[in-house]
């Protein structure tokens, strides 16, 4: 049985912030991002810089990326992710 969260930390809203912002998220953990934003202005600051840079910007296709630009994208957050 998984366990019930009250809150979550700036750490790890940031790290759910893409899937956040995609609405990929459980009910439970769009919830608790939620929760914080409420309390947070650092946070909600955060996810409003990068909602405006989504709508600012549009979406970045992987394709039109050059590969020595890429691959150390990508490296960076797969390692992050492990950690």
């Amino acid at each position: 049985m998984p366990e019930f969260r009250e809150h979550i930390s700036c750490r790890e809203l940031v790290e759910l912030t893409s899937d956040y912002i995609e609405n990929a998220l459980s009910a439970e953990d769009a919830e608790l991002m939620e929760q914080h934003l409420n309390y947070c202005a650092g946070c909600e600051r955060y996810v409003d810089e990068m909602l405006r840079t989504i709508r600012a910007e549009g979406r970045l296709r992987e394709e039109g990326v050059p590969g020595e630009t890429l691959t150390p994208i990508i490296t960076a957050f797969r390692e992050r992710r492990r950690s």
